[in-house]
């Protein structure tokens, strides 16, 4: 999907069209009547940027960003605060729409997905690759009808290139790429572009003199193996080539869900306990309702914090039997909390549910384990017995 929570609210703002925005902060708070959102120049905190429009990326502002060394590059972009149930909403629309068409489809995201294309092409009888482009036609407009937003695909014979050739012509673009075109349209690009390049890798292969696909794949295979190891070695070579063997996985069962926010400012286990305890709890009840959504229950309950010195710590505490009830995921999670220093601020905060099994795996299970107390209500006070 094209820059996909930025589009989603430009449906909802769509006098923003046309002007730099990004999307970042942590809570929906809509502008006083007659009133705009602030501009990038107004923000004082240390969120970072989630997404943005086009017009702002040409600034130099992109995802991930730092929203005050964001601001230095685009003052006058507007700040549009982050709405994740509505980008979700949108995700399962196109989703749903692609699937009506091609069921043949690997969820990469809630914004991200691969297509196997091969059957519906074989079927088609005109040439295989101009099937495939109008093929391609028919999906993007079954999104922009289901969703009102637009999205750029690559065809191409495997996922990796795919992958690549969806980034260029972006937004709304179809990039179609066979392998005889592998030299003259993959070739020249940056070796970074192939996903699984990351900073370090293309760093180290700048290094080494190679800065395009192409060089990477006309490289010494020793010389790759000798600074990346023997499987990164010939993975770089065979990504270079264009080769990948990977399938379409139309489903894989999740290891395991989690949530976790970071705070604009840093919180005090004591001074701001109420506030803490508020957020805690909405993220146990977020959980379990993403627990819900997949149908799978986990009694391996996990924490997580940051501190103000970017020290993170982890603890996980299992249950006798697996569950999906926020009031028992929030009690668990408690436990590990106890297990926690906390005499430093807090930045981030997690909660994390795996050994992730499906309610009907698990019932003899349950029946046999202990019995356990009546949950309690869930109350705004987690942080109380610390």
């Amino acid at each position: 999907m094209d820059a996909f929570y930025a589009s989603v609210e430009l449906l909802r703002y769509p006098q923003l069209r046309g002007q730099p925005a990004v999307v970042g902060g942590r809570r929906r708070v809509e502008p006083p009547p007659g009133q705009a959102f602030p501009r990038l120049r107004d923000y004082t905190g240390r969120g970072v940027i989630t997404t943005s429009t086009y017009e702002a990326r040409a600034l130099g502002v992109h995802s991930g960003m730092g929203l005050m060394k964001a601001a230095k590059l685009a003052p006058d972009a507007w700040l549009l605060p982050a709405d994740f149930d509505q980008y979700r909403h949108f995700s399962r629309l196109f989703k749903q729409a692609v699937r009506a068409i091609a069921p043949l489809v690997e969820d990469r995201g809630i914004d991200e997905i691969y297509i196997d294309l091969t059957e519906l092409i074989e079927s088609g009888g005109a040439e295989p690759w101009a099937r495939a482009r109008e093929v391609a036609l028919q999906l993007q407009a079954a999104v922009r009808e289901a969703t009102g937003l637009s999205c750029s695909i690559g065809v191409t014979p495997n996922k990796l290139l795919s992958k690549i050739a969806s980034d260029l012509q972006k937004p709304g673009g179809i990039t179609v790429i066979t392998h005889d075109d592998l030299q003259q349209r993959i070739w020249p690009l940056p070796a970074r572009k192939i996903n699984g390049i990351g900073p370090k890798a293309a760093a180290k292969l700048t290094a080494l003199g190679i800065h395009t696909v192409g060089e990477l794949a006309n490289s010494d295979a020793a010389l790759l193996v000798q600074h990346f190891g023997k499987n990164t070695g010939a993975w770089l070579l065979d990504a270079a080539h264009g080769r990948d063997e990977r399938v379409v996985k139309t489903y894989s069962e999740p290891k395991s869900i989690s949530r976790e926010t970071t705070f604009e400012d840093d919180l005090h286990a004591v001074r701001d306990r109420d506030k803490l305890s508020e957020i805690f709890t909405n993220l146990c009840v977020r959980v379990a309702e993403d627990l819900k959504r997949k149908g799978v229950v986990g009694k391996t309950i996990g924490l997580k914090l940051r501190y103000d010195n970017f020290k993170t710590v982890t603890r996980d505490h299992t249950i006798e039997a697996p569950t999906g009830d926020a009031v028992t995921i929030r009690r668990a999670a408690g436990e590990c909390l106890k297990r926690v220093p906390l005499d430093r601020r807090i930045r981030l905060l997690g909660v994390r549910v795996g050994t992730l099994s499906k309610p009907g795996e698990v019932t003899a299970q349950a029946a046999a384990a202990k019995p356990q107390r009546a949950p309690r209500p869930l109350e705004p006070s987690l942080f109380d017995d610390l």
